[in-house]
C-alpha cells in the first residue's frame, strides 16, 4: 500500500465522518397527558388537573392545569407530539408484578405440552401473555423461573429493543432446585424421556453445584436468581412444603448471587424454609404461607421483602375443587395452603414487613393480575397501601426505584388510567382503560 492509498482511505473516512455529523437526528417525541386526577406517588396526595409531559420515554415535567404556559417548551419545532386527554380519568404510575411466569398458564394439559411444544411456539405465546399483563396495567414484571430461560430472555430483550410491545421484564431463568425438588420439572416423568438434569438446568445438590448453577444462570442472562427453598404446591413430588435446600446450599446460592450483583428470590412455604432462607440473606420470600413469629423477627432484622401471592393461593384452592384438574398429591397440598393465606398476609402486614405486590400469574391467567389487590385489602391493607406495594415497594425490591414506581421527572413514562378513584374501590384497577409505556400509548378505549 503506497502513500496515495493511505491518503485515499483517510479522505474516505473523513467524508464519512462529516456525513454522519450532518445526518438528521430523530425528532424528539413528546407525549402530553392531561390528567383529571394524578396520583404521581402513593406517598403523596393525588392532585387535580395536572399535565404530564413525557419527552421520548422519560417524564420531563408535571405541570398544574391543562394548558399551562410552560407547556409551550414541549412543542418545539419539528417535535413529534401526541396529546392524550385523560381529563376525566384517574391516573397513576404503571403497576409492577414481582412474580409472574410468562411461558405458562397452568391447566390439565401443561405437563404434556412440555413435551409437544417447541421453543418458538412457546416464545410466541409468551409474547401474548406479556401483552395481556401489560394491557392489565402492569408495565413492569419479574419472571421468576421457567423451564425455557432462553424464551424469556429473548422476549425481555426484544421488548427492550422496541421490537415487541410488552412490559419491562426482570428475568430469573431457571430456578435453582435440589434433585426432585419443587423446581425439578422432570419429577414424576419417565426418566428415559428426559435429559439428566444438571446445575446448568438449575438442578444442584451441595454448595459447589449450587454455585455453578447460579453462575451459569447469570452467564446466560439472568437478572435475578430464584431458589426453591421449600416444597411447592404444584410440583408432582409428594415431599410436603417444608425446607428442601440445606442451609449450606442456601448460603452458597445467596453469596454467589450477591457477589455477582444479583438479588435472590426464595420460593418458601414452610416456616423452616422461610427462616433458613432469610438467615441466608435472600432478598425476598415468595409466598411465605406458614411464616411464624421467628419469621417476623427475621424479616424485621433483615432487608428482606415479602411477596405473598394471594391470587395463586386462591386460584389453586378453587381449581382443587374441579375433579381431575390436579393430580391427587397436588390437590392435597392445594387444600393445605388455602386456609393459611389471609392469616399469613394479615400477620405480615400488621408486623410492618415490607410487602411487595406479586401474583404468581401463570398459576392464574395472565391479564387478571389486578385481582390480587382486592385480596390484599381483604387481608387488612388499605387500597392505597396495596397500590404502594405495587409501585414504590415493588420498584425497591426490583432495584428499579430510580426508574419506575412513581411519576416524576427523569423516571420512565409508564402510567395507567382508570375511570374512578382506586383508593376508594381498589377493584377499579381490574378495569384499566389506558396504558402508556415509555411514553407510547399501548392501550386506549378506542
Amino acid at each position: 500500500m503506497n502513500k496515495h492509498t493511505f491518503f485515499s482511505a483517510g479522505a474516505a473516512l473523513s467524508l464519512i465522518a462529516s456525513a454522519l455529523s450532518f445526518a438528521e437526528t430523530p425528532p424528539d417525541r413528546y407525549t402530553i397527558v392531561r390528567c383529571g386526577t394524578l396520583l404521581a406517588s402513593a406517598d403523596q396526595p393525588a392532585r387535580q388537573r395536572q399535565t404530564l409531559v413525557i419527552k421520548n420515554d422519560k417524564v420531563e415535567a408535571i405541570l398544574d392545569g391543562f394548558d399551562p404556559p410552560a407547556l409551550t417548551s414541549a412543542r418545539g419545532a419539528g417535535a413529534a407530539i401526541t396529546e392524550v386527554d385523560l381529563s376525566d380519568k384517574y391516573v397513576l404510575p404503571g403497576l409492577i408484578d414481582c412474580h409472574v411466569h410468562l411461558t405458562m398458564e397452568f391447566d390439565r394439559e401443561l405437563r404434556m405440552r412440555e413435551f409437544t411444544e417447541s421453543d418458538p411456539f412457546v416464545t410466541l405465546r409468551a409474547a401474548v401473555y406479556a401483552r395481556r399483563d401489560l394491557d392489565a396495567g402492569f408495565t413492569t414484571v419479574r419472571d421468576l423461573g421457567t423451564g425455557r430461560p432462553d424464551v424469556v430472555f429473548a422476549l425481555r430483550d426484544a421488548i427492550q429493543q422496541g421490537m415487541l410491545i410488552g412490559p419491562r421484564i426482570v428475568a430469573a431463568g431457571h430456578a435453582i432446585s435440589i434433585t426432585g425438588g419443587h423446581g425439578d420439572g422432570t419429577t414424576g416423568t419417565r426418566q428415559q424421556l428426559v435429559p439428566i438434569q444438571r446445575p446448568e438446568d438449575g438442578i444442584a445438590d451441595g454448595p459447589d453445584e449450587c454455585r455453578k448453577a447460579v453462575r451459569f444462570q447469570i452467564k446466560i442472562g439472568a437478572d435475578v436468581i430464584k431458589v426453591t427453598a421449600t416444597g411447592g404446591v404444584l410440583s408432582v413430588a409428594k415431599a410436603g412444603l417444608a425446607q428442601q435446600e440445606f442451609d449450606d446450599e442456601l448460603a452458597a446460592i445467596v453469596a454467589t448471587a450477591h457477589s455477582l450483583q444479583r438479588k435472590v428470590a426464595a420460593h418458601a412455604h414452610g416456616s423452616d424454609g422461610i427462616n433458613a432462607a432469610i438467615r441466608a440473606g435472600v432478598d425476598s420470600i415468595e409466598h411465605g404461607t406458614y411464616l411464624d413469629d421467628e419469621s417476623i423477627r427475621l424479616f424485621k432484622r433483615s432487608n428482606c421483602f415479602h411477596v405473598p401471592t394471594l391470587l395463586a393461593t386462591a386460584t389453586v384452592a378453587a381449581n382443587a375443587e374441579k375433579p381431575g384438574f390436579y393430580l391427587p398429591q397436588v390437590n392435597e397440598k392445594a387444600r393445605q395452603v388455602a386456609p393459611h393465606a389471609l392469616e399469613m398476609f394479615r400477620k405480615s402486614h400488621e408486623a410492618g414487613i415490607k410487602i411487595a405486590f406479586g401474583t404468581d400469574t401463570g398459576v392464574s391467567p395472565h391479564g387478571e393480575n389486578a385481582r390480587e389487590f382486592a385480596l390484599m385489602v381483604k387481608g387488612g391493607m388499605t387500597p392505597l397501601e396495596a397500590i404502594r406495594a405495587a409501585t414504590i415497594v415493588a420498584s425497591e425490591l426490583l432495584g428499579l426505584e430510580k426508574e419506575v414506581g412513581t411519576l416524576e421527572p427523569g423516571k420512565a413514562g409508564d402510567l395507567i388510567a382508570v375511570s374512578q378513584d382506586p383508593t376508594r374501590d381498589v377493584t377499579e384497577l381490574e378495569r384499566v382503560q389506558v396504558v402508556i409505556r415509555s411514553g407510547q400509548v399501548v392501550k386506549s378505549p378506542g
